[in-house]
């Protein structure tokens, strides 16, 4: 599928993985809306993408307002031939300890959120037998201690994309889901300056587990999938084998191996967070709580 006059809508668009995609896709000749929570930043990279390209903010989580910027898109730009469900955010601490309110927070943005987008844009995806694409994470195949609401919301979004290709394909619609390992993104970055325990667990981590590629080189990846059309998206490449051995990680013998690690460093992960007095980064705290 060439990209040139297509039309591209991103949630989460502001920075990270969607701002470098969008990028990637305007070269190539795409026009696109811009959709997230930080207006500035939206603006700022829309203007820097040239004329042509739109911005919205917007809430995934609610239906009203990621409806009207769908409607919006779909109004100013004729159409919308790929969507890109990628805003997310990700919490810090174990269940034991965890926030509530980050908890559910967690999976009404990175589950409830894609449902919202994908239902909000399946009318204009259905009429141009277009492609949504949904952003999870190689943390949906390898659950560890500490991300359990990252974990478990990825999850989810990886089977409701499953689910929507089954649903949508007797319509010509395309459903992919992209499964990126660590990113050097603001996400990741803010956890590991906030947590030390983060940055030994990550170290820890067997092979592909612990690997970083960079926003550039997960954007071109998430690029060349949507081209395709593809079904699942894996960046870097050696996450597929994490899809084929889903298990592995959740086996007998992986826990045995990482029992010392989880035993020392989930404590000092639980202090850590105690200290912080914040379920999120200190930027995500800031837009999740609307100031």
């Amino acid at each position: 599928m060439s990209m040139s006059g297509r039309v591209v809508a991103i949630t989460g668009a502001a920075r990270g993985i969607g701002a470098q995609t969008a990028r990637q896709l305007a070269r190539r000749g795409a026009r696109l809306a811009l959709i997230g929570l930080e207006p500035d930043e939206l603006a700022a990279v829309a203007a820097e993408l040239g004329d042509g390209h739109v911005w919205f903010e917007a809430d995934v989580t609610d239906p009203e307002s990621i409806g009207t910027a769908i409607e919006k898109t779909a109004q100013q730009l004729g159409g919308i031939d790929v969507v890109v469900a990628n805003a997310g955010i990700a919490p810090f601490g174990t269940v034991r300890h965890h926030d509530p309110k980050a908890f559910t927070k967690t999976i009404d943005v990175n589950l409830n959120g894609v449902f919202h987008t994908a239902q909000a844009a399946m009318p204009h995806l259905v009429e141009r037998h277009g492609y949504l694409l949904v952003i999870s994470s190689l943390s949906a195949f390898t659950p560890i201690g500490g991300m359990a609401a990252y974990t478990a919301s990825k999850a989810g979004s990886e089977a409701l994309a499953s689910a929507l290709s089954s649903e949508t394909s007797h319509l010509g619609v395309a459903v992919g889901s992209a499964h990126p390992s660590w990113i050097d993104t603001d996400l990741v970055r803010d956890a590991s300056a906030d947590l030390p325990s983060f940055r030994a667990m990550r170290a820890k981590l067997p092979w592909p587990m612990h690997s970083t590629t960079t926003v550039e080189d997960c954007a071109r990846a998430i690029t060349a999938g949507i081209e395709r059309r593809a079904r699942r998206i894996y960046v870097p490449r050696s996450v597929m084998l994490m899809h084929w051995l889903r298990n592995l990680p959740s086996s007998r013998l992986v826990e045995l191996l990482m029992k010392p690690v989880v035993r020392r460093l989930l404590p000092q992960m639980e202090q850590e967070v105690a200290r912080l007095g914040r379920g999120f980064s200190a930027r995500n705290q800031k837009l999740q709580s609307g100031d």
